[in-house]
């Protein structure tokens, strides 16, 4: 488990620096003269260049181990946030952003990859993969405060800084502290079939051998993450937040504090992850919905649910691709994973910004929820809704 310990760490940095820019990008942006809808194609672009990246790391995790591959995401994107520190322009900003969405895109699949090869049955491989939610859910807590604090401490520029380094500095703890080579027989002796050899009531597939997913289900994390993408362009825009980067920093920790409450239900991980996937996301459409008509409900009891909601789906779509795949495969689906929050990511903000103006975005977060669970793939699954 010490190599475990060493993963959580290395994506608490990853996910806290990430997190901890939320609120402070489109101040940064505006500060450098952009408009909101360039400033929704910067917010966005970070996460169209995972695509190259997810590819690649996809076969290249499978072929070569995720070591290599966590190294150099941690070290290069912090040498690109020092580099960030220093621009003057909008779209020098926009090209910083899309190397640093390229390079950061090794690292969500090289670490769930071999979070999965570590474990030792079913039980244990769900229990790290909530493991990594409450890591990323501890990370988002606490960065969005802790990026607004340092701006206005500090400054963009001396803020950007200290990521950066942060960044490094794991990288270089990365490469001294895992060491993946005594995962990779014992996993393809306990996982050949992957979920053929996993005990624990998962839905049977009902076609295919182990690795069969159907493309359609990965609708489900794409919406989420085009959905999640709206709502981090809109907040930091909200006359709530205009004025004061440190409100829009606690803003985003109320999501992440939802979150974790239910992370902390342990007892959600004997339900179906199916299930789980499926009314969790059905939940946040309902929410978006709420805010897209000015529900009575305040904005900060919004965010919490928004987060608790969260906290039900990534855990359980993780649960399901690791279930249903073979050792030799994490990468790859991991990869497609990463793919699907990307393009999910990119259209997020991009949409935001370009229709702002005529209707809620959060009104398109609800469609996009909406129309990937009316295409759910629920057939594919025997029993779906066994727990």
């Amino acid at each position: 488990m010490k190599t475990a310990v060493w993963l959580y760490l290395f994506m608490f940095v990853a996910f806290f620096d990430l997190h901890a820019q939320y609120p402070i990008l489109s101040p940064f942006a505006i500060s450098l003269g952009a408009a909101p809808s360039f400033i929704g194609l910067i917010l966005g672009v970070y996460s169209i260049t995972h695509l190259p990246g997810n590819l690649i790391a996809g076969y290249g995790v499978d072929r070569y181990g995720s070591k290599g591959f966590i190294v150099f995401s941690l070290i290069v994107a912090g040498i690109v946030l020092l580099i960030q520190s220093r621009v003057t322009d909008p779209w020098e900003l926009l090209i910083i952003r899309s190397i640093s969405g390229f390079v950061l895109a090794f690292l969500s699949p090289a670490c769930l990859s071999l979070l999965a090869k570590i474990a030792k049955d079913r039980v244990q491989q769900g229990k790290l993969m909530a493991g990594n939610g409450m890591v990323h859910t501890f990370a988002s807590v606490l960065s969005p405060a802790a990026g607004a604090y340092l701006v206005a401490k500090f400054g963009f520029a001396q803020s950007f800084t200290f990521l950066g380094w942060g960044l490094i500095i794991t990288g270089i703890l990365a490469w001294i502290g895992v060491n993946e080579k005594q995962y990779k027989q014992t996993a393809a002796k306990l996982f050949p079939q992957g979920r053929d050899h996993l005990e624990g009531p998962l839905p049977e597939m009902a076609q295919g051998g182990a690795g069969t997913i159907p493309w359609l289900f990965y609708a489900v994390p794409l919406a989420i993450s085009c959905s999640q993408g709206i709502l981090f362009f809109e907040l930091p825009l909200m006359k709530e937040t205009q004025g004061s980067i440190l409100t829009s920093g606690v803003f985003f920790s109320l999501v992440s504090l939802g979150a974790l409450v239910t992370l902390s239900m342990l007892f959600l991980s004997r339900i179906s992850p199916v299930l789980r996937t499926s009314l969790g996301s059905l939940a946040l459409a309902l929410i978006f919905f709420g805010m897209s008509v000015h529900w009575p409900l305040p904005m900060y009891a919004s965010l919490f649910l928004i987060g608790m909601a969260k906290g039900v789906i990534f855990p359980a779509i993780a649960s399901v691709l690791a279930a249903v795949t073979s050792s030799n495969r994490y990468g790859r689906v991991f990869s497609l994973l990463s793919i699907s929050y990307s393009i999910g990511a990119f259209i997020g903000p991009l949409a935001a910004g370009y229709i702002r103006t005529y209707m809620s975005p959060y009104f398109i977060a609800f469609l996009c929820l909406m129309l990937a669970l009316s295409v759910l793939p629920f057939r594919a699954f025997a029993s779906p809704l066994k727990v």
